[in-house]
């Protein structure tokens, strides 16, 4: 079978002798193992289970570092990690004298023509990553201030998850012609003990858009992925009953996140994406460990399909390069 119909197996619920996986590393961590092994020649050793295109919406302007203005007109400060808002574009709630933008502002031509040809050529699972989502509201106000608008300025906050709505579906239209698999969104719901806006909050305001999303996204033949780091247990269910089919990420350090647990629960119902802890078990446990905790993954977490081996998240740079070659080899053997 091709890597792709590896992935379709998988996510048809089967199982696969092999199990695929995802590997993605941190720019410092890459540098280090092409030194360790001399050269990039690593990496063809890997195989290509999935690959995404860039993000088609793109929100950044090329302004110079460290304040940068996106399409939406908010000023950002990106010279260090995480980016910070310095001026939000809706000071206010209310869209006096704002115009929100149009998809064809946040479409990158270049990248969907390189995203078909990618998809035309490729014999693995090729991913779409749409470039925008619904927690991208607080693009617009600020993180803090998105949370307020939560609680105190509901209806204004309804208007603009329904403005962001509209224009992530018709990002998701203009990836109908792709003959890609699957398209990718990521909204980072959680925290490490839970919803950030609470599971109650985030059925009223969400729940109903992303189903339209979702739905959205199986008509035109493609698959729905969600990234989505911290933990979503508490609405395991309301995602799944909306169409989501792939969650990625599967944090185990985040609340209720065990990837053994919420594989016995919701395992026949989508598929599950990661799952091997990055702010854990590769860091900071012996190689040896780490390959026992890869097996028991492939083992558990493929019994019956419905799993995508990987970190939870890219190989961070404080890993030693011992436990990277660890994870590397283990991936390998199977």
């Amino acid at each position: 079978m091709t890597p792709r119909e590896i992935v379709y197996e998988q996510l048809s619920h089967r199982e696969t002798e092999l199990v695929p996986y995802t590997l993605v590393f941190e720019p410092e961590v890459e540098t280090r193992l092409d030194q360790h092994f001399g050269s990039e020649v690593w990496q063809e050793r890997l195989t290509q289970y999935i690959v995404s295109s860039d993000n088609i919406a793109v929100t950044l302007t090329n302004e110079p570092f460290p304040r940068v203005t996106d399409v939406f007109g908010t000023v950002w400060k990106t010279d260090e990690l995480p980016k910070v808002v310095l001026e939000p574009a809706l000071k206010d709630p209310g869209f006096q004298d704002y115009s929100f933008p149009t998809v064809e502002r946040l479409l990158d031509h270049d990248i969907i023509s390189r995203a078909k040809k990618l998809a035309a050529e490729s014999e693995s699972f090729v991913v779409i990553r749409a470039g925008v989502s619904l927690w991208w509201t607080w693009y617009l106000r600020g993180f803090e201030q998105t949370l307020m608008d939560c609680i105190a300025e509901e209806e204004f906050y309804e208007e603009l998850l329904d403005r962001m709505m509209h224009l992530t579906l018709e990002v998701i239209d203009a990836c109908a012609d792709i003959p890609a698999d699957a398209i990718m969104m990521g909204d980072d719901w959680g925290s490490q003990r839970g919803v950030l806006i609470g599971p109650d909050r985030w059925r009223r305001f969400f729940r109903p858009r992303y189903a339209r999303i979702f739905d959205a996204v199986h008509k035109h033949g493609k698959i729905a992925i969600m990234h989505c780091c911290g933990s979503v247990a508490d609405i395991m269910s309301d995602i799944i009953e909306i169409g989501l089919d792939v969650l990625e990420s599967v944090q185990p350090e985040a609340a209720d996140m065990n990837p053994y647990e919420l594989k016995k629960k919701w395992g026949d119902r989508i598929t599950f994406w990661g799952g091997l802890g990055s702010q854990s078990t590769i860091p900071f446990s012996t190689p040896e460990e780490i390959r026992l905790e890869i097996q028991n993954l492939r083992r558990e977490m493929g019994k019956g399909g419905g799993y995508i081996l990987a970190p939870a998240k890219p190989i961070r740079s404080e890993t030693p390069t011992e436990n990277v070659l660890a994870v590397i080899e283990e991936f390998l053997s199977g």
